[in-house]
């Protein structure tokens, strides 16, 4: 059964950092991409990142360019979102999603592409 943890979101003031987690179980890890995908309250789901486990390739959106970095441990089959310099509208449940990808591609930041799904973990930003 494929699981998808998240962890370590919580509230900080503009400016600050926060280090999301997301723990995966249940599937050969370096046959995936993992992507981060946020919603906000009255918002659609919007994709922030993602990183192919078998090329290493990422793909960002551009709200969140230069200041988001996603990385991969293999060894621990855990994906981390370092989100640095941010602002009140990346207020939102922060979710990872997993997929099998093509070691040929990069990955996307498309929310129907990704049939895996965490339950979230809430990001707060202060102005």
């Amino acid at each position: 059964e494929v699981q998808l943890v998240e962890s370590g979101g919580g509230f900080v003031q503009a400016g600050g950092s926060l280090r999301l987690s997301c723990a995966a179980s249940g599937f050969t890890f370096d046959d995936f991409a993992i992507g981060w995908f946020r919603q906000a309250p009255g918002k659609e789901r919007e994709g922030v990142s993602s990183i192919s486990n078998s090329n290493g390739r990422t793909s960002y959106a551009d709200s969140v360019k230069g200041r988001f970095a996603i990385s991969s441990d293999n060894s621990k089959n855990t994906v981390y979102l370092q989100m640095n310099s941010l602002k009140s509208e990346d207020t939102a449940v922060y979710y990872c999603a997993a997929a099998r990808w093509s070691r040929r591609l990069s990955p996307s930041v498309n929310a129907w592409e990704y049939p895996y799904w965490g339950q979230g973990t809430q990001v707060t930003v202060s102005s």
